[in-house]
C-alpha cells in the first residue's frame, strides 16, 4: 500500500438495510461490470490510472452480525489506509458503511460532505430508536462531530415520507437539502455551482447513493424512488465536482439481487470511474 495513491475498496455489508436487502454483494459485481470500464474518459479525456496510482486493496474485513463490531472494524481499517496515505474510493454496502468510514476520515476535523440520494439518511432512529440503520448514518455523523453541517449539500431528495423529521433537523442545522424539484428546474450546472460554493475549499468527503437515480436507469437497488435524474445527468454531476478538496468518496447502495442485467452495476462502476478521474488529477 505504500506506493498506492487511490485505493478501491469494498465494503460488502448490509446490516443497515430496512427495506430489500442485497448490497452487500454490490462490490463483487461493481468490479464484475468495470470490466466494461476503458483506460480513459471520453467527455474529459482524463487517464486517471496513468495520472495516479491506484489499486484494488479488496474489501474490508467485516462482521454481519454485529453492527457495532463491524463499524469499529471498517473505521480501524480505513483509518490504517489514511495513515498509509492513501485516498479511499469506496463501493457499498448499504448507506451505514458512510458513517465507520467518515470516523476515520474526519478523525482529526470535521469535514463537508456533497451527498447525493433520494434520501438526506438524517432520521434520528428507525422503528422506536433504532440508531444505526442506512436512514440515520448522517445524524449520527454530525452529532458525532465529524460532519460540519454548514458545508453538506444533499442533491435529488424526494419521495414519500414517514414524517419531516429529517428535513427539520437539516434546517435546523444549516444543511442544505436540495429536493429534486428544485434540481430539476435548475439543471445540473447551476446546482453544482451552489454545491462547490458549500463545499469551499476544505476537506469534502463524496457520499453517492444509486438510488440518486431514477430506477428507469437504476432498479437494483434497495428504496428506489421514481422522478430521479437520468443516467447521463448522473454522470454530469459527478464532472462538476472539478475543484472540490475531496478526501474520500463512495458509491453506495448497489443491490445486485434487483439487477438481473447488471445495468445498475454499470452505471455505479461508470460513477466510480467518473469520480476516479476528478481526483486523480489533483494527487
Amino acid at each position: 500500500m505504500a506506493e498506492v495513491q487511490i485505493g478501491l475498496i469494498g465494503v460488502p455489508w448490509d446490516s443497515g438495510t430496512t427495506n430489500r436487502p442485497g448490497p452487500r454483494h454490490g462490490p463483487r459485481q461493481l468490479r464484475d461490470l468495470s470490466t466494461m470500464i476503458r483506460a480513459q474518459n471520453g467527455i474529459t479525456g482524463v487517464r486517471p490510472f496513468e495520472v495516479a496510482n491506484c489499486a484494488d486493496l479488496g474489501d474490508v474485513p467485516h462482521n454481519p452480525a454485529d453492527i457495532t463490531d463491524c463499524m469499529e472494524r471498517i473505521t480501524e481499517f480505513y483509518r490504517k489506509v489514511l495513515a498509509a496515505g492513501v485516498l479511499p474510493l469506496t463501493a457499498g454496502g448499504d448507506h451505514l458503511s458512510t458513517l465507520p468510514i467518515l470516523r476515520a476520515v474526519a478523525e482529526k476535523a470535521p469535514v463537508g460532505m456533497i451527498h447525493f440520494d433520494s434520501h438526506t439518511d438524517l432520521f434520528k432512529g428507525y422503528f422506536g430508536g433504532t440508531k444505526y440503520t442506512h436512514g440515520t448514518p448522517f445524524c449520527r455523523a454530525v452529532e458525532e462531530g465529524i460532519l460540519d453541517p454548514k458545508r453538506v449539500c444533499m442533491i435529488g431528495i424526494r419521495g414519500t415520507t414517514y414524517d419531516t423529521e429529517d428535513r427539520d433537523f437539516a434546517d435546523n442545522i444549516g444543511i442544505r437539502v436540495i429536493a429534486i424539484e428544485e434540481f430539476h428546474k435548475r439543471g445540473v450546472t447551476d446546482v453544482m455551482t451552489e454545491a462547490r460554493e458549500i463545499a469551499g475549499d476544505g476537506d469534502t468527503y463524496i457520499s453517492y447513493d444509486i438510488d440518486f437515480v431514477d430506477p428507469a436507469f437504476a432498479p437494483g437497488t434497495g428504496t428506489p424512488e421514481i422522478g430521479g435524474p437520468n443516467s447521463y445527468q448522473a454522470l454530469e454531476v459527478v464532472r462538476h465536482l472539478s475543484g472540490v478538496r475531496i478526501v474520500g468518496a463512495d458509491l453506495v447502495e448497489v443491490s445486485p439481487p434487483f439487477d438481473s442485467l447488471g445495468n445498475t452495476a454499470f452505471l455505479g462502476a461508470s460513477i466510480m470511474f467518473e469520480l476516479l478521474c476528478v481526483i486523480a488529477p489533483t494527487l
